[in-house]
């Protein structure tokens, strides 16, 4: 099963960015706006996975560019990432916004807010186009901002997104230093 996983998942998220994005036409006028941007995040996501990963791109530049060759990055660690934390989350926070209230899932724009600066903060210290740099500017900037312009809420309700993304983020970052420590 790793090894479909392994060829296709990527494939799969193209995919289904598409049947994503062909169903918000039906959603528009009939889901309030807060709702639609949050469903949103899913397949902006999963674009940005498909620049991303396509050809173990991002997995070998996080190896090469910023551990030297070690392997910081495992390909069960990238789909784990990618379909089983960043899926399963935006799944989450659309069905919170639409039980509990769109203020309390803010970690949907916070999380792709927090990966362009993740994109973009190598870029600017490389000088160079990392994976996942593109969309993090087209899609994940435009999207995370007009959501958290959108969707009113609280102080507490912004630390919460916030606060959950990096620590996601920074849980990502500890595991890679870790392997990375152990293989060198």
């Amino acid at each position: 099963m790793f090894e479909f996983l392994k060829a296709h998942w990527v494939a799969g998220a193209g995919l289904m960015a598409g049947a994503l994005l062909l169903m918000t036409p039906l959603l528009y006028g009939v889901w309030p706006l807060a709702l639609l941007l949050i469903f949103l995040h899913s397949p902006g996501y999963m674009i940005h996975q498909v620049e991303e990963h396509t050809d173990d791109r991002f997995r070998t530049y996080i190896n090469q560019r910023m551990f030297g060759g070690r392997e910081a990055l495992t390909t069960a660690d990238v789909i784990w990432i990618n379909a089983g934390e960043v899926w399963g989350l935006n799944l989450a926070a659309l069905y919170i916004a639409a039980s509990v209230g769109p203020g309390w899932a803010l970690i949907a724009p916070y999380l792709m807010l927090v990966n362009a600066l993740a994109h973009i903060g190598p870029a600017i210290r490389f000088r160079s186009y990392n994976p996942g740099l593109t969309t993090s500017f087209l899609i994940f900037l435009p999207l995370g901002i007009l959501t958290l312009y959108s969707i009113p809420a609280t102080l507490p309700q912004h630390a919460l997104g916030f606060g959950l993304s990096v620590a996601l983020h920074a849980k990502i970052a500890v595991d890679a230093v870790r392997k990375a420590g152990r293989a060198g």
